[in-house]
């Protein structure tokens, strides 16, 4: 049974290929159909590929080849928590080295300009330490951070 609630995320044209790299880099991943337009539409033509179903750690979406007219911003990310340094770089790595973009605080942009969160479990439960001062120490660390490095995170927990 299909979910009740997917992710709908506008592409020009790359649906397909962002679903198929999105599946090969996370666990929990696949893509699961592809549909083509069934008549001429604003941004392509009959037989195009109009829409993609995929899942991206374990997140129904529908990937939709919409066009040029929107762009994917800041103000949507994936969030992916990650276990070690080794699973943090491997994500991150994997994004960037595609055509990615690094940013700031463990944040990143795949070659289709979707942000990507790429959050080690330390940086989240050091943030929220019941230690004010702990908590200070791990969020000044990361505001200082392109990828999170998880060793810099945990002598900060440790001041």
């Amino acid at each position: 049974m299909p979910s009740k609630n997917t992710l709908c995320l506008w592409y020009d044209g790359a649906a397909l290929e962002a679903a198929e790299f999105y599946a090969s880099v996370f666990p929990d991943s696949r893509v699961s159909a592809v549909h083509r337009a069934p008549a001429d539409f604003p941004s392509g033509k009959q037989g195009d590929v109009l829409t993609v179903e995929f899942t991206v750690l374990g997140i129904p979406c529908l990937g939709l080849n919409g066009g040029p007219m929107f762009k994917h911003s800041e103000a949507f990310s994936f969030q992916v928590a990650t276990d070690d340094q080794a699973e943090t770089d491997r994500y991150w790595n994997a994004i960037v080295n595609n055509g990615g973009q690094e940013s700031a605080c463990g944040w990143c942009k795949d070659k289709w300009g979707l942000s990507w969160q790429i959050t080690p479990r330390v940086l989240t439960d050091a943030i929220a330490h019941p230690d004010p001062a702990t908590a200070r120490r791990a969020f000044e660390a990361m505001m200082q951070m392109g990828k999170i490095d998880v060793a810099a995170i945990e002598a900060a927990v440790r001041g």
